[in-house]
């Protein structure tokens, strides 16, 4: 596969310029559980399940098992993992002021609103709730297959918004999501529901019918009490390696080949989300769109070929440009932007996105839960790793059993470490910023 670079582009409003051009200035005067094809369709290799789903068991690219670890990879035999990314980096955060909104917040509820726990459409589990009550998970999302309707699923998102006090989450309403991207990944279905094409089909519409479509779509979703809607994929595959690249190209995920028509399309999908009330959430930055693996089924998952500053990286920014809120963040490594660890626990992709492409909303990881990438480190350690790369949000989707865990580790981390306490701080403060435009 091909990277596509570029030379330093013309700065869009509103971003910051690259660390590189700053130096020149200064130097002249930075899926689905159950999730499978349509009935009639050959069972294609593993979706990737951002959204934390299982995917539907078929043939794909062999697993890396037993093969060299790329350099700088993670590897679940070796005895220790690698080091968290220490880059120092300036602590602004003030304390809380009596008009400050997470004034009276135990550090427990500030703590939960940075997860997001799974529910599974097809029978939710006490852990779910219990994530909730117990734990002040802040936030849900939808996984699975279900055929029951919008009816039905509002009544689901009632069980779970029902739990919602001052002492589980602060009296702040949840976020709850789903993958409602279409084609094979498309969670929701049923009475209500449209049944939603691949993205390679909407990427033949023009601009304003997709909008007008996905504004249909994201209406539909608002019924069912849902207002996090975890697509568009604005990944970049090349059309002649699309079949080997299993997350997005292998299942039409994409929006067209070109960096043109994935930004157009996938920004107007977004636009339309954002008109019926439910926010995008573009992913999987810096893109999944140049690796062989899957980073829910497959170790050492790893892009050698993207850089900072390819074309691939910096069509987020239009993304962003156009108004996305939050973005996601892919586990896999990429060696040209930090090949010691992957994205989800690096500080250097989160800067990337905040400094280079201007983004100031809200930073989620793809499913930590089981994915395979990540199981190297024990769920605790993988939500620490996260929030202290810049993270806002830790999507634990396909096993809500971690999320106790996970919270328990966030919280004796930010006890112990001040500096820590700072970013769950400003990270709370993201994600009710993000909710408080919701309701707005």
């Amino acid at each position: 596969m091909t990277a596509h670079l570029v030379a330093a582009e013309p700065r869009r409003p509103g971003r910051r310029p690259p660390p590189a051009l700053v130096a020149v200035a200064l130097t002249g005067a930075l899926l689905l559980a159950g999730c499978g094809p349509p009935v009639g369709e050959p069972s294609p290799a593993p979706v990737s399940t951002e959204a934390g789903t299982d995917p539907p068991s078929s043939p794909g690219p062999p697993s890396s098992t037993g093969s060299p670890a790329p350099t700088g990879s993670p590897s679940p035999s070796d005895a220790a993992s690698p080091a968290p990314d220490t880059t120092p980096t300036p602590d602004t955060t003030p304390p809380p002021r009596p008009d400050d909104v997470l004034a009276g917040w135990t550090l427990d509820q500030k703590v939960g609103q940075l997860l997001m726990a799974g529910v599974a459409v097809d029978g939710p589990a006490e852990v779910s709730a219990d994530a909730v009550r117990d734990h002040h998970v802040g936030n849900v999302f939808l996984h699975g297959r279900s055929e029951a309707g919008v009816r039905a699923t509002a009544d689901l998102v009632d069980d779970y918004t029902g739990l919602v006090s001052t002492k589980t989450t602060h009296g702040t309403p949840l976020l709850v999501a789903t993958d409602q991207e279409g084609g094979l990944v498309q969670v929701l279905r049923g009475p209500g529901f449209s049944e939603i094409p691949r993205a390679t089909e909407q990427a033949t519409w023009d601009r304003a019918t997709l909008r007008e479509r996905a504004e249909g779509w994201g209406s539909e979703l608002a019924a069912a009490g849902v207002n996090l809607n975890l697509a568009p994929v604005m990944d970049l595959v090349d059309a002649a390696d699309a079949a080997g690249n299993p997350p997005i190209g292998y299942f039409d995920r994409s929006y067209g080949y070109t960096p043109a028509s994935v930004t157009r399309s996938a920004t107007a999908f977004a636009a339309g989300m954002q008109a019926a009330g439910v926010e995008p959430v573009l992913k999987h930055f810096p893109g999944l769109g140049r690796v062989t693996q899957n980073t829910d089924t497959d170790t050492d998952v790893t892009d050698d070929v993207t850089g900072p500053r390819a074309r691939a990286v910096t069509l987020f920014g239009d993304g962003i440009d156009a108004g996305a809120r939050f973005v996601m963040l892919s586990s896999a490594v990429y060696d040209r932007i930090d090949p010691d660890r992957p994205a989800v626990f690096s500080r250097r992709v989160v800067d990337l996105l905040r400094d280079d492409l201007g983004f100031d909303g809200v930073v989620m990881t793809d499913d930590v839960s089981a994915a395979a990438q990540v199981r190297p480190w024990p769920p605790g350690e993988r939500a620490v790793r996260a929030v202290d790369a810049g993270v806002d949000l830790v999507l634990a989707s396909a096993d809500p059993g971690v999320a106790g865990e996970m919270a328990d580790a966030l919280v004796a981390k930010a006890r112990a470490d001040d500096g820590f306490a700072a970013k769950v701080d400003a990270s709370a403060r993201r994600v009710l910023a993000a909710k408080a435009g919701l309701d707005g």
